[in-house]
């Protein structure tokens, strides 16, 4: 249960990604953003994190509405620079994305285990299956 809603919601990669590539492109035009701006790309960056899971890429696209809430759309062309280096960072921010899941799923099992609700090691990962031999019927 959890790693499938961490992988849909626990986009923070994402979210980090178009937060920091705004802020950027507006230090780079020597664009001073107010702090009501910062929190208001804060908050867009995380919710098109979100809503965009399920698309390859989709975070160059959404990045577009994160620079239109904060008035920074006429430097719109300016992802095409963030576009040369999108392969590496799709990499980091999927670093993320995975140890945010994989930290999800160790707190949520620590705290069922100290409940009592979860006994045991987990899921046992059994061997490889046994062999059985041709007409060997008593094994089946």
């Amino acid at each position: 249960f959890v790693l499938p809603l961490g992988a849909t919601v626990n986009m923070n990669g994402t979210a980090l990604y178009e937060a920091l590539t705004v802020i950027f492109i507006a230090q780079r035009h020597s664009v001073d953003l107010s702090m009501a701006q910062m929190f208001v790309v804060v908050i867009t960056g995380t919710m098109a994190a979100v809503g965009a899971a399920a698309i390859p890429s989709a975070g160059l696209v959404t990045m577009l509405m994160v620079l239109q809430a904060v008035n920074l759309s006429r430097f719109a062309s300016d992802i095409a620079l963030v576009i040369t280096v999108d392969w590496m960072l799709d990499r980091l921010r999927t670093v993320v994305n995975v140890e945010g899941d994989a930290m999800g799923v160790a707190i949520i099992d620590h705290l069922l285990r100290e409940q009592g609700q979860l006994e045991g090691g987990g899921v046992e990962l059994s061997s490889a299956p046994r062999r059985v031999a041709a007409g060997d019927d008593d094994n089946l």
